[in-house]
């Protein structure tokens, strides 16, 4: 087999082996369009079967990007071949991301191939990478591309399909994908993999999804702001603006406060960093990015109708955004604390009674009391963690 006579695996050893290159973060444009498109398809199709597909959708976008992360964590962005890998998955996510919109109309077949492209010539590029330099995880490469041909048979049947008929392949694939890294990849002949065989450096990883979570809270700023610009400045609009402004910097605070620094020092630390990579971020953090690509679309809904009649699609949207991003972390946090964080459980209670008063209550006021929650939950656990202290 083709092989690379040259390793581009990282050195891990000194100073600067964990640190995150130039390159990994342009690459990451790429899903700052992704998020966008994202947020946007939702506010356009905001009923169940629309939430359903920009879910599906959400959980592609972020697999392509979570098993990147993977790889660069592997393999140095720094050497010349690594670095135009990264390239071209950058042009197919561009491709990607601008079928979002109509990934279930007329560009389903662009969407699926780009996504394939991606998972399997990015799988394929390590293959070559690893032959000579790392049978273990070369092994492991092999699982993983023969699981992805699998899924990749359910993509493209799906881009050739009906859009009635493409929903439930492509959640086949999803299904595929997702299962993979919980089953070990196990493929007969070959067995299976354990955490234990997925030498990461778990700091990059950590600082890689840091790193997303803030683009996708850039997105929702984003948002905020463009939707407030073309508005007139009333006193309703600019308290709508602040309301969601401030939301967005509780999220912040909720992530980067404290789970973020304590979960990149445990992983730092773990003699087993593959399972906190593949359960913490791998998995967990999908619901800390939907909950942030869904209250997007809930401050866009508060900025253009602040004292506008509630219907129940708004009070799912401005109320279960916030909810889904607060059990996400508490269940990320809990990966390196013995219990959920308390703080996250009287926020999501506070949600509830906010939710209560949904039908009688204005966007802003709801927006508000989300906002509230958040502000909540995120001063509880600093003042716990400094009375621990």
């Amino acid at each position: 087999m083709i092989s690379a006579r040259v390793s581009h695996l990282r050195q891990r050893s000194g100073h600067e082996s964990g640190r995150v290159t130039y390159v990994e973060l342009f690459f990451d444009l790429v899903f700052v369009f992704a998020v966008t498109q994202l947020s946007h398809g939702l506010l356009h199709h905001l009923t169940p079967l629309g939430a359903l597909e920009t879910g599906l959708l959400m959980m592609a976008v972020w697999w392509v990007w979570i098993y990147t992360s993977w790889i660069t964590n592997w393999l140095d962005p720094e050497r010349a071949p690594v670095r135009m890998l990264l390239f071209v998955l950058m042009a197919a996510g561009v491709i990607l991301s601008a079928s979002i919109p109509t990934a279930f109309a007329g560009r389903g077949l662009t969407f699926a191939a780009a996504f394939v492209f991606m998972q399997v010539g990015r799988s394929l590029f390590m293959l070559w990478a690893l032959k000579r330099h790392d049978d273990g995880n070369y092994r492991n490469f092999l699982r993983i591309t023969l699981w992805l041909c699998l899924s990749a048979v359910f993509w493209i049947a799906g881009g050739f399909a009906d859009p009635q008929l493409r929903l439930g392949l492509w959640a086949a694939a999803v299904a595929i994908e997702y299962v993979m890294p919980a089953a070990g990849m196990w493929v007969p002949g070959l067995g299976r993999s354990t955490t234990a065989d997925w030498n990461i450096d778990g700091g990059h990883l950590a600082e890689r999804c840091a790193l997303f979570i803030i683009i996708a809270l850039g997105e929702s700023v984003l948002v905020t702001g463009a939707t407030f610009a073309d508005l007139a400045w009333t006193e309703t609009t600019v308290a709508a603006f602040a309301v969601t402004f401030i939301g967005s910097v509780a999220m912040w605070a909720v992530y980067f406060n404290i789970g973020a620094e304590r979960a990149s020092k445990q992983i730092a630390r773990s003699e087993d960093p593959g399972r906190l990579g593949r359960s913490g971020y791998t998995y967990l953090h999908i619901l800390i990015v939907a909950g942030i690509i869904v209250s997007a679309v809930a401050d866009e809904l508060v900025l253009s109708h602040p004292l506008g009649h509630t219907d129940l699609k708004t009070l799912l949207v401005i109320v279960g955004a916030p909810a889904i991003y607060l059990l996400g972390t508490a269940l990320f946090k809990n990966l390196t604390a013995a219990h959920l964080p308390l703080s996250h459980l009287i926020g999501l209670g506070l949600l509830a009674l906010v939710a209560s008063a949904g039908m009688v209550a204005s966007p802003l006021v709801l927006s508000a009391g989300t906002s509230a929650s958040l502000i909540v939950v995120a001063v509880w656990e600093w003042a716990s963690l400094k009375r621990r202290r």
